[in-house]
């Protein structure tokens, strides 16, 4: 009997994993090739079909928007691989008491459109196995919606560094928590080249 591989679609939420990298490990893992790393977690019988990442363009930081431009271009010399982006908000808060303002950043959408993703993927039946990266719990009713609506189909977890979550995991058909060596396994060669010629360098602070 033949058993046939199982379609496997990556979900990444970057902000996520972004800060749990930088929370944890510093900056030395950030030049991530984040289909790399879904790449090796795969069992033997699993293909990855296509990766999906989600983030915010920031704002108002002109050296932070031209690492993570670098980065979204790198990430763009990729292969069945798409970026969907959210909101970014930046606002400038006034302390009641004290009068100091200071400035508030706020990614807005993300979730709902990993949700979205996940959920018209299941239905157009285009995974048999959703990997999801990330730690945030606003995931757990369209996970649980999933497994519920399609049996046959799984939501594995990948948590980032600092980022495990006991909501997500109890509802997730699997977990682990991604670890230093397959971070930094997964990066990037330092010199990445566009399909334009175009080398993009592995920002100075990455290192």
């Amino acid at each position: 009997m033949t058993i046939s591989n199982e379609r496997v679609i990556a979900y990444i939420d970057g902000f996520n994993l972004y800060f749990g990298m930088k929370e944890g490990l510093g900056n030395q893992c950030l030049w991530l090739d984040v289909q790399k790393l879904a790449t090796s977690l795969l069992k033997p019988n699993q293909v990855l079909i296509e990766t999906k990442y989600f983030t915010s363009r920031i704002s108002n930081n002109p050296p932070k928007q031209a690492r993570q431009n670098t980065y979204l271009e790198a990430l763009e010399t990729l292969s069945d691989f798409n970026i969907y982006y959210g909101k970014y908000n930046s606002q400038i808060r006034t302390c009641q008491k004290c009068g100091d303002a200071h400035s508030h950043s706020s990614e807005k959408m993300t979730d709902v459109n990993i949700a979205c993703q996940l959920l018209t993927d299941a239905f157009q039946d285009r995974y048999d196995v959703a990997f999801l990266i990330t730690g945030d719990s606003d995931l757990v009713p369209p996970i649980n919606l999933i497994h519920t609506l399609f049996p046959n189909k799984r939501v594995f977890v990948g948590f980032p560094p600092k980022r495990h979550n006991l909501s997500v995991s109890s509802i997730a058909k699997g977990s682990m928590i991604i670890g230093r060596k397959k971070l930094l396994d997964a990066q990037f060669i330092n010199d990445v080249t566009k399909r334009d010629g175009f080398v993009l360098n592995r920002p100075e602070t990455w290192i």
